[in-house]
């Protein structure tokens, strides 16, 4: 069974990057060698509630969507056939994409505007498939359904200490609602997010922790000026301290969600955001599809 109970390490971060914070990170990377990081914790319930019904999985992504990524290699090994609505244009290729394909998952191009109804309106995918019977599933963009909340609080009774701090990286912002859900009221909660006018999400955020029936607790705040550029941009600077990174402590990254993450931390560890006494986690969402995308990349 693939989504048995697993607990990732929960290590310190020895770095010269970070001050005098103590620093931890949760290496959910570890979690599992394909289905990575935060999407194992979200595929996990809504996976486990379909054993049985022998689904067609439906959902949505980009050319390097580590939700994609994981869900195709999910899906293979349960059996289930799954379909991939794509944003981009047809005869487009990615590592991520051909990976997906030779695991049998389906993949289907739809132009910007298509893809943006579909983040819209739950139900605008029945538009783009010939046939849909009653096997097909609908998994929303990075598997961020009020389920997954559950799989992701798990996360925070694994560590051999309650944080003062919590920093994640935030895309569709359901990663940081279950950590809300699990921290319980307690410590503070930084999101980060990847993209461009992402203010959006806190709506998101709410809606999915009701959906979900956690309390709101309000401590957690995100951070929407930190994505250097937009979702899948770079600076020189914020490839710079990935590598120093990668190079100090052994830990890999990608300068899409936890490269971007840790950036924001150190810029917050400056700020003094942090005291010394404080014990601030980082969690690792491991899904490292995104340095795919930079040939030169670590």
């Amino acid at each position: 069974m693939l989504f048995t109970d697993r607990v990732s390490p929960c290590q310190r971060v020895e770095s010269s990057l970070f001050g005098r914070v103590q620093l931890w990170i949760k290496r959910d990377d570890m979690l599992h060698p394909q289905v990575s990081g935060n999407k194992f914790r979200k595929l996990k319930y809504p996976l486990r509630a379909l054993q049985g019904r022998a689904p067609h999985l439906v959902t949505m992504g980009g050319p390097w969507s580590n939700h994609l990524h994981a869900l195709a290699h999910a899906a293979a090994l349960y059996g289930y056939p799954a379909t991939a609505l794509v944003r981009g244009s047809a005869g487009m290729h990615s590592a991520t994409l051909d990976d997906c394909r030779r695991l049998g998952m389906q993949v289907q191009f739809v132009s910007r505007i298509a893809y943006r109804q579909l983040r819209d309106d739950s139900e605008q995918w029945r538009l783009h498939l010939a046939a849909i019977t009653e096997r097909h599933v609908w998994l929303p963009e990075g598997g961020s359904a009020p389920s997954a909340l559950r799989g992701v609080a798990e996360l925070v009774g694994e560590l051999p200490f309650v944080p003062d701090a919590v920093v994640v990286a935030s895309g569709t912002g359901a990663t940081l609602a279950g950590l809300v859900a699990g921290m319980r009221g307690r410590g503070r909660l930084f999101g980060v997010a990847a993209l461009k006018n992402a203010g959006y999400l806190r709506t998101e955020i709410a809606a999915l922790l009701q959906a979900a029936g956690y309390e709101d607790n309000r401590n957690y705040e995100l951070l929407t000026d930190c994505h250097c550029g937009g979702y899948g941009k770079t600076t020189p600077a914020l490839l710079q301290f990935c590598a120093q990174f990668s190079r100090e402590t052994g830990i890999a990254l990608e300068p899409v969600y936890t490269g971007k993450m840790l950036f924001a931390l150190q810029q917050l560890a400056r700020a003094g955001v942090f005291s010394a006494q404080e014990k601030v986690l980082a969690v690792h969402t491991g899904g490292l599809q995104g340095a795919r995308g930079f040939a030169d990349f670590i």
